[in-house]
């Protein structure tokens, strides 16, 4: 079988690069661009460390399209530095990339390449979803043409991570992901109802460090600063640390190690529950904010253990 074409749409981000190397190092997939957003860092940054990562996994053949500098609704202001560093990779301060992104925006490589192979193209938004919105406003046949959308993002069933309602992806543009979830693509949500639950351990974080990938040497340098934030938050609770972004990549991968309900999701744009996504999860004729939208599955288990040895055996091997 031929890999999967995927397009990944990321702010990178810690737990980006780690999804980034997680696709690149496996044979079943194939990375045909790496398209950038804000969220983690600002956009021009987003570009440079995509640039930088491909660099390191020796893939600079691979794409890299700069995307939204803000949400369809506002201007972005607010990269999370104390989480991912100011330069978005645990301040480890990389040298500038030899490459430059392409000269087509996020939103239009999107669109040249799903409309160009019909049916073959998987979206990975691991980011806020504002370039998938934009594609869709560009060309909305991509709703028709594209094989799949596997986002990291939202929170059906536990708290939110950026506020106790909302995902940090999702928070950062509402309006883009209710398009996105509305557009009636194939489409599963990959979000913190799993995410919360695939934890890598120091002991693994250590075997990266001693692996002579580069890949695996890297997120051996970026991971550290993640995790003192983390434990700055969650103390000694969660064991390790979170990998958001990959959870998606090992979705492609290992479908059956999740559990999965279809349910119609509708944003929220409003009040203290911006950016909260909501399943309807009991089918009733009054919810009319649900009306006519379509079902996309929701993961909410998941087979962490074999996710994150997947994950550590083709970044690490």
């Amino acid at each position: 079988m031929p890999p999967q074409k995927i397009i990944i749409d990321t702010d990178p981000g810690i737990d980006d690069s780690m999804a980034i190397f997680f696709a690149l190092s496996s044979p079943e997939l194939e990375v045909i661009g790496l398209t950038t957003v804000f969220g983690n860092v600002h956009v021009d940054l987003a570009a440079t460390n995509a640039l930088r990562l491909l660099e390191i996994a020796g893939r600079t053949d691979i794409p890299v399209a700069k995307g939204a500098a803000n949400s369809l609704v506002g201007d972005y202001d607010n990269p999370p530095a104390h989480i991912h560093g100011d330069d978005g990779q645990g301040n480890v301060h990389l040298p500038p990339p030899a490459g430059k992104p392409i000269d087509q925006t996020s939103a239009q490589f999107i669109v040249e390449q799903v409309m160009s192979n019909p049916g073959e193209i998987t979206l990975v938004p691991i980011g806020p979803l504002t370039n998938i919105a934009l594609a869709l406003r560009l060309e909305p046949r991509i709703a028709q043409n594209v094989k799949q959308v596997v986002l990291m993002g939202g929170n059906a069933l536990v708290p939110g991570n950026s506020t106790p309602a909302a995902e940090a992806n999702i928070k950062d543009d509402p309006e883009a992901a209710d398009v996105v979830f509305g557009a009636g693509w194939p489409l599963t949500m990959v979000g913190l109802d799993v995410t919360t639950k695939a934890v890598v351990t120091d002991e693994q974080l250590q075997s990266y460090a001693r692996s002579s990938s580069p890949m695996a040497q890297h997120i051996a340098r970026i991971c550290p600063f993640y995790l003192d934030f983390s434990r700055r938050v969650n103390g000694n609770a969660v064991g390790g640390l979170l990998v958001h972004d990959s959870t998606a990549v090992a979705y492609l991968l290992v479908p059956d190690a999740f559990t999965v309900k279809s349910w119609p999701v509708r944003v929220e744009t409003q009040g203290m529950s911006r950016g909260k996504t909501w399943p309807m999860v009991r089918p009733n004729t009054r919810a009319t904010y649900w009306h006519n939208r379509p079902n996309v599955n929701v993961c909410v288990d998941i087979d962490s253990a074999r996710t994150i040895a997947l994950e550590f055996s083709r970044v690490a091997p």
